[in-house]
């Protein structure tokens, strides 16, 4: 049931637009004083070895961060994201890929506090152990993080960022995101949600951002990242996307701006694009 290991996505083109705009937004959240609270309801291993192990099999990477590595000519935001793996690099070569709890964790205060939730029996622990020493200002929760937002929502400080980011791997997580941003948005309706998603043939998959547009009661932003053309088999993934609720101020302006660079960049065949659509009041 739970099969899925994202090392063997580790740095790929989703996870570069996903770590791009997360880091985005923490640089503009982290701007006022007040503490934040960063909850990452399907947070995975936390960190990926890519010399060994899932992320050789599929070198999904070689796709993603390797091709932004040696660039010299990187956007603002793209750069700061790239520096963020680097800083995980201390020689400068290209071993490993920090996911999101550690992207997370080097952009927060020693005020803001980061919430982890992980439900996988092999994951969960691993990820508990690499931040059992900042037990402070990291909580993790081995356990379902949509079920999990209901007991954390709203946080003490009434600020906060949810990374809403499963597999996708149950056609239930189609319907789960809905749900648990609805529900989110009921509980604490200020906070700024991000939820992934894949961009595949399926029927679910293609429903999914209208469906979270009806659901987000608030302004949005929508953006996708096309790399490839469908598959004629229909299967795979040809891009991704990010659905972000509540954007903070310039987020989206920044995102147009990177936007046009970052589909040239990862573009694996002609068709390469990108979609940005928004909701602003």
């Amino acid at each position: 049931m739970l099969s899925y290991r994202h090392g063997f996505h580790a740095g790929n083109h989703a996870d570069v637009l996903k770590h791009v705009a997360l880091v985005a937004l923490l640089r503009i959240l982290t701007r006022k004083d007040k503490p934040l609270v960063v909850l990452d309801t399907h947070a995975g291993a936390g960190m990926y070895s890519l010399e060994q192990g899932f992320a050789v099999k599929t070198a999904e990477f070689r796709d993603g961060i390797a091709m932004l590595w040696e660039r010299n000519d990187l956007p603002a935001p793209v750069a700061d994201y790239v520096d963020q793996v680097r800083a995980m690099n201390a020689d400068g070569a290209l071993r490993r890929y920090p996911g999101s709890p550690w992207i997370a964790l080097g952009l927060l205060r020693p005020q803001d506090r980061l919430r982890l939730f992980e439900l996988h029996s092999t994951e969960g622990p691993i990820l508990a152990q690499q931040f059992a020493q900042d037990g402070r200002r990291v909580t993790v929760t081995a356990g379902d993080g949509f079920a999990g937002l209901k007991a954390v929502l709203p946080p003490p400080s009434r600020r906060g960022l949810v990374l809403v980011d499963p597999s996708y791997e149950l056609a239930s997580d189609y319907r789960a995101v809905v749900t648990a941003l609805h529900d989110g948005m009921r509980r604490f309706a200020t906070g700024t949600y991000a939820v992934w998603y894949p961009l595949l043939q399926s029927r679910d998959a293609i429903q999914l951002p209208d469906r979270l547009r009806k659901a987000a009661g608030a302004d949005w932003l929508d953006v996708a990242l096309q790399v490839k053309a469908p598959s004629p088999t229909g299967r795979g993934m040809h891009g991704s996307g990010l659905f972000i609720v509540n954007p903070p101020w310039t987020f989206s302006a920044l995102m147009r701006d990177t936007m046009p660079w970052l589909a040239q960049a990862l573009a694996q065949d002609a068709t390469a694009s990108f979609r940005l659509d928004a909701r602003e009041t």
